[in-house]
């Protein structure tokens, strides 16, 4: 079908963004699937343009108020997309000549009946196409908040609370690595031979991804350059699996052994549960449980290709008492709903959404959701408790209120952990950092259920 204009589409898709709750790589996702019968470059550049738009919003609109007589949260809706799409494209896409974009965001301001607004949008882009090596941010040393905030497109109140948390150093690390160019991580099924893993990633890279070993886990491997996961080899024989690495450490830490029950109960999409199920080498059992059949549907297409025969996967609330479940795990995974904030590299929309209050409010589900899955550990049992964010409030103050409430014991992780966690590892809970940890932002920690009195 000829005559789509890919930025068009860009423009679509964040105008239905700024219109909606929908998570911008669910749009993104529906609208590739739609064009899907475009060139790969076209597909490429609209996944690019809307992703990076987004990325960088807080400093394409900290520009564009200084170029703009009409600030940017004056602005048309459509005129402002417009306008922060081009913006992204002069400033982080070198090989998009400059007066392309110029001249392709005046056509489409016309075509979308803002005709009288033609001459603005051309003025304000072709002045930031002359002044972007020029362009000026808040000052370092008068306020490094304001600065950091800018340049990382971080909102203030975040920059604030990793400062907080984490200390000045190591928040610009956090910061910049949400900025820098992600890499897919997987984890390659333990039953592979060396010889067959070597043929694999061979074959990845005949396919054109850049492959890397992760230098924590010896079965982990980060990908670049992947035009769709589906495709590579392997992935129909169930040889490998999407996880990131710190996913795959809270299983390694687990310390599970053959013939035990393991019970996860915030699954989907499976990761945890079936790395669990290949440690336990075709023995034991693993519950893999979710909210609803969307979500388990998931881990079941997941368990199915990897062919892992000792999962049953089942809709279950975590919320709501299960009594069969009662006294069953040897190991209980809870990967409990949380703010996300180690994962804004991925899904950089999440910066936009959390707020100060939401960071309070998880929390109580965080509390609910334990209080209700404490008994389904055996006596003597381990809990692994953890999250994808990077805040006390629901990590390491959670770990402290489970001990106080519940009489757990926290237990060492030295033993399970690569040399560059053992430290921490040795307290029961490790806190990863994106720019200091090679993973996402993620936190877990291990507990012990003390034995019944005799």
């Amino acid at each position: 079908m000829a005559g789509i204009n890919v930025r068009e589409v860009v423009l679509d898709i964040l105008l239905e963004l700024s219109g909606q709750n929908e998570y911008s790589n669910v749009l993104i996702a529906s609208a590739l699937d739609k064009y899907d019968y475009l060139e790969g470059r076209e597909k490429a550049f609209i996944k690019r343009v809307c992703e990076g738009t987004i990325e960088r919003r807080i400093q394409i609109d900290y520009v564009l108020d200084q170029y703009s007589k009409t600030p940017v949260t004056k602005m048309k809706p459509l005129i402002r997309e417009l306008l922060r799409m081009s913006v992204y494209q002069l400033l982080f896409m070198e090989h998009v000549p400059s007066a392309a974009v110029c001249n392709e965001a005046v056509k489409l301001a016309k075509k979308r009946r803002f005709q009288q607004l033609q001459g603005y949008v051309n003025g304000v882009l072709r002045n930031i196409a002359r002044g972007k090596d020029n362009l000026s941010f808040p000052d370092r040393e008068k306020d490094l908040t304001a600065c950091l905030s800018v340049r990382y497109s971080m909102p203030v109140w975040l920059v604030e609370h990793f400062t907080n948390a984490y200390g000045q150093e190591s928040c610009e690390k956090i910061l910049h690595a949400f900025l820098e160019r992600e890499a897919v991580s997987v984890r390659l099924h333990e039953r592979l031979a060396g010889k067959e893993r070597e043929a694999l990633l061979a074959a990845w890279e005949g396919e054109g991804a850049e492959v890397e070993g992760h230098p924590y886990l010896s079965y982990a491997v980060k990908l670049w350059k992947v035009a769709g996961i589906r495709s590579l080899a392997g992935y129909n024989e169930g040889s490998f699996a999407v996880q990131d690495v710190s996913s795959m450490l809270v299983v390694e830490a687990a310390g599970i052994c053959p013939g035990d029950t393991v019970l996860d109960v915030c699954a989907a999409p499976g990761g945890k549960a079936l790395h669990a199920a290949e440690k336990l080498q075709g023995t034991g059992q693993v519950i893999a449980c979710d909210v609803s059949s969307y979500k388990t549907a998931k881990i079941e297409e997941n368990r199915a290709r990897l062919g892992l025969k000792n999962v049953t996967v089942r809709v279950q609330d975590a919320r709501v008492r299960e009594e069969s479940l009662v006294g069953q795990a040897d190991i209980l995974l809870a990967d409990v709903p949380c703010s996300g904030l180690g994962v804004i590299g991925h899904k950089q929309d999440i910066k936009y959404r959390v707020t100060a209050q939401s960071l309070t409010e998880i929390v109580n589900l965080q509390r609910e959701i334990i209080t209700n899955v404490i008994d389904y550990i055996k006596p003597g049992g381990i809990l692994m408790y953890s999250t994808c964010t990077m805040n006390p409030g629901e990590n390491e103050e959670m770990a402290g209120w489970i001990c106080e409430t519940f009489g757990l014991e926290k237990v060492s992780m030295a033993e399970e952990l690569p040399e560059p966690l053992k430290e921490e590892a040795e307290q029961g809970m490790v806190q990863l950092l994106p720019g200091i940890h090679e993973t996402d932002g993620f936190f877990f920690a291990k507990f012990r259920k003390k034995e019944s009195p005799a």
